[in-house]
């Protein structure tokens, strides 16, 4: 049995892994995929895939290739997620701001640098044409601390994904002032160069148990059901996630990775320029 070690965020995104792990179809195939969740998303990833402590990660786009651009010895092998990423822009319920354009010069969580949070500020920023040289930010780590933060107001607003900071809107804990998403697909499936060399074929056989599960995803008799329990969201929200979202079984395309890179340089996040062909791999 090939042991392989995954990374990815605890949201409902990666449900189809999680089923392809509980009904052992990687198993078929030899493979003893060995999932962990990250709950600080994508910085804590990139460190992981840059430290040998994963094989692959399920990834937001615009940080692994930030992270790959600085010397990360890593690629994407697929894109997952095909549809843009929705990125709630919250504030504390007693915070007294109530438009985006009150945040400009304010402080912005993050859960750690290099992460969405961290780079859709600038997105959203540039959105908005403030002056991305003046955004300030506090690192917070989680979702948690987040909530910690925005409510005591060492924070001023927080960016994570609607979706899943739905409950918190719900609840009363956050505010949403409104959504930025990204203008490119959302996740990608990342392997380390050393996979890559060591474990080709056993990539090959992960990305066909995957894409089986992606592809059939959506027409899984009450899928809506299963993924509101499963992550505490309303059914209603589910649904709309559901129609929005569209899972991938190919390689992302060179024309959306050299919008990241393209984005990424005019808001100064990179300071190499880099080709897609360096982030991409033909597996």
């Amino acid at each position: 049995m090939k042991k392989v070690r995954i990374v990815g965020v605890p949201e409902h995104f990666n449900l189809p892994w999680h089923m392809a792990i509980e009904e052992d179809a990687f198993r078929e195939h030899g493979i003893d995929l060995q999932w962990t969740d990250v709950p600080e998303g994508t910085g804590r990833m990139c460190q992981m895939l840059q430290n040998g402590e994963t094989d692959l990660a399920i990834i937001l786009t615009e940080g692994v290739v930030k992270s790959i651009s600085e010397g990360n010895p890593t690629r994407i092998v697929q894109e997952y997620i095909s549809s843009p990423l929705l990125w709630g822009i919250h504030v504390g319920a007693e915070s007294g701001f109530k438009a985006i354009s009150e945040l400009k010069s304010t402080t912005a969580a993050i859960s750690r640098f290099g992460s969405g949070s961290h780079l859709m500020a600038f997105v959203n920023a540039q959105k908005e044409d403030w002056e991305t040289n003046n955004l300030t930010f506090k690192v917070i780590d989680n979702l948690n601390s987040a909530v910690e933060a925005l409510t005591e107001g060492s924070a001023d607003y927080f960016m994570w994904e609607h979706f899943t900071t739905k409950p918190l809107v719900d609840n009363g804990t956050f505010r949403r002032l409104g959504d930025c998403p990204t203008p490119w697909p959302c996740f990608v499936i990342a392997a380390t160069d050393v996979f890559l060399e060591k474990d080709a074929q056993t990539l090959l056989h992960i990305l066909e148990v995957i894409n089986l599960y992606t592809s059939e995803f959506k027409r899984i008799p009450s899928i809506d059901r299963t993924l509101a329990n499963r992550y505490g969201q309303q059914l209603e929200d589910i649904q709309k996630w559901l129609s929005i979202t569209k899972w991938s079984q190919k390689q992302i395309i060179s024309q959306d990775v050299e919008n990241v890179i393209n984005t990424l340089i005019n808001l100064k996040l990179i300071n190499k320029s880099i080709t897609a062909s360096e982030i991409l791999a033909s597996v």
